[in-house]
């Protein structure tokens, strides 16, 4: 496998666990961008953004980043962009601190629909 996904989203989990190599963690958003930081300062490289799409991260607990199962030399642009990631969502607070089910729903679809358009381009 070219790639890991670390993920806060169920829905990432159960859909994709069994085509790729999925880490969950049942943490906040800001708790999973540090988990990503801790691997990419140990040599694997971001390829996905911490914040992508349009929702910002105060908006949604729920995000999901590839990068690379292999580790390999300290990628320095990976570090730039993860440790702004992590600055960025120290910034906002939660809107959304207990969400409807509803909501959340929706908010696990929008990210897998993210990291599954990733995991298809990677495995082209």
């Amino acid at each position: 496998m070219k790639f890991i996904i670390i993920t806060n989203n169920p829905m990432v989990r159960d859909e994709l666990s069994n085509e790729c190599c999925v880490q969950y963690h049942a943490t906040s958003l800001n708790e999973l961008l540090l988990l990503v930081r801790d691997r990419v300062h140990a040599g694997h490289k971001l390829l996905t953004h911490p914040l992508s799409g349009s929702v910002k991260p105060n908006e949604t607990p729920f995000k999901s980043v590839m990068i690379s199962s292999q580790m390999g030399k300290l990628d320095y642009e990976s570090v730039r962009i993860i440790e702004e990631s992590v600055t960025m969502a120290k910034k906002f607070p939660i809107k959304f601190p207990q969400l409807s089910e509803k909501l959340r729903s929706d908010f696990e679809l929008i990210d897998f629909g993210l990291i599954q358009s990733a995991v298809r381009s990677a495995n082209q």
